[in-house]
Order: C-alpha cells, then structure tokens, then sequence
C-alpha cells in the first residue's frame, strides 16, 4: 500500500515543482488545471442530462384507444371470393 507522504517529502516536491517551473508558471498552471477540471464537470453533467432525457424519450406513450389505433393502420383487405 502507498504511503502518503510527510511534510519534508511535501516540500521536497513543491521546491522541484519551484525550480522547474519557476515562480511565474506556477499560477497559470494552476488556473489551466483548475479550467480543466471545471470542463470535465461540466461535461460530465452534460452527458447526465443528455442520458436522462434520451432515457425518458424511448420509453413508449399510452394513448387511450390504441385498439382503435391498431385496426386504422393495419392494411385493409377485401374479401372477395372467385
């Protein structure tokens, strides 16, 4: 099982992340991924929604009557007889 690490590991990375990216790139990194982050949600309540809505449309409607319906569209025959 990974160990979570300490305070010294913590400011071991952050002075890496410091002396990579120096000063000036740490804040637009951060709001990137805070965008990021923000259009992954939104996209993902969008697909929820989307989901939702194509799930109530299938379903079919019940019209009263649908006998009556069933009988209009069927083709109709004539019975005739040589």
């Amino acid at each position: 099982m990974p160990q979570i690490p300490g305070g010294f590991e913590l400011i071991l990375i952050l002075a890496v992340v410091l002396l990579l990216f120096g000063g000036k790139k740490i804040p637009q990194l951060a709001k990137g991924l805070g965008e990021g982050i923000r259009n992954f949600k939104k996209s993902v309540k969008e697909e929820d929604s989307t989901e939702t809505e194509v799930a109530s449309t299938d379903e079919p409607k019940k019209v009263e009557g649908s006998e009556a319906n069933v009988e209009a569209d069927a083709p109709k025959t004539t019975e005739k007889q040589a």
